[in-house]
């Protein structure tokens, strides 16, 4: 396993849109284990296959706080949300960024397994939330595009940095 390159804002390639996985290669299956490793030595919660430029949709999330329970949902799509409230949110891809979003608390979720075989589970709290973020990078969002207009503009100097850093 190896550890992934994460892009940071403002990359456009964190823009591009995601497409459906049709077939599980074993590519996708060592990336898959590559973005666990990754998400792991980041100490992050959960990474969106195009965070580290991979354009397939593909999401990792583990909220256990150890790494023996990572779970992998390929082509991830919300059934119902629930319960929407105010979430404070960060991302490896904007790193220093941290801010209060709207977002369900609660959700279902279909996927498909290794094997692309279906399936639905249900999402409450920390894991649901990470969830529609992680599923947001896969539609070319990041969690500050959902910011009120006012506290974008709050944020400008640390976009800045971002950009200076990134050059």
């Amino acid at each position: 396993m190896a550890r992934l390159s994460i892009l940071e804002y403002p990359d456009p390639r964190l823009r591009i849109k995601a497409s459906p996985v049709t077939e599980f290669t074993p590519d996708l299956a060592r990336l898959a284990d590559d973005m666990v490793e990754t998400m792991h030595a980041t100490r992050a919660i959960g990474l969106a296959a195009t965070q580290v430029n991979v354009h397939q949709r593909i999401v990792t999330v583990n909220v256990s706080g150890g790494s023996d329970a990572p779970e992998l949902f390929i082509n991830p799509e919300v059934v119902w949300s629930r319960n929407p409230g105010l979430v404070e949110e960060s991302c490896l891809s904007l790193p220093g960024i941290v801010a209060s979003v709207v977002r369900a608390t609660r959700l279902q979720v279909r996927a498909v397994d290794r094997s692309l075989r279906p399936y639905v589970c249900d999402l409450d709290g920390v894991p649901a939330v990470c969830m529609l973020h992680e599923i947001d990078h896969l539609d070319g969002k990041l969690f500050v595009d959902r910011l009120p207009f006012f506290k974008r503009l709050s944020l400008r100097g640390k976009f800045r940095e971002l950009r200076a850093v990134s050059r």
